[in-house]
């Protein structure tokens, strides 16, 4: 338990970050599964729709830090060769 005031400010900031990390992060996965849902139905139209909406949400993860920038890259890079695989 923090005892000095400093210390329960910085306990109280990293309850905050911790918080508004983990809601982005739920989006971004929650983002990722529809991804995954519309590469698996096999549509190609829909799939490369929801690639224009997911990559920026990866891409702004990568930006606050939720993820690495190479992750988010080698995500997205993965997800496009399988929209390009779709019916290829």
């Amino acid at each position: 338990m923090a005892n000095t005031t400093s210390a329960k400010k910085a306990t109280r900031k990293i309850a905050r970050k911790t918080a508004i990390n983990k809601a982005r992060r739920t989006n971004m996965r929650t983002n990722l599964r529809a991804m995954e849902e519309a590469i698996a139905a096999g549509d190609k139209t829909a799939a490369q729709d929801m690639l224009k909406t997911v990559q920026p949400v990866i891409m702004k993860s990568a930006g606050k830090g939720i993820i690495h920038k190479n992750t988010a890259s080698r995500k997205i890079s993965r997800l496009s060769a399988r929209v390009k695989a779709i019916s290829a």
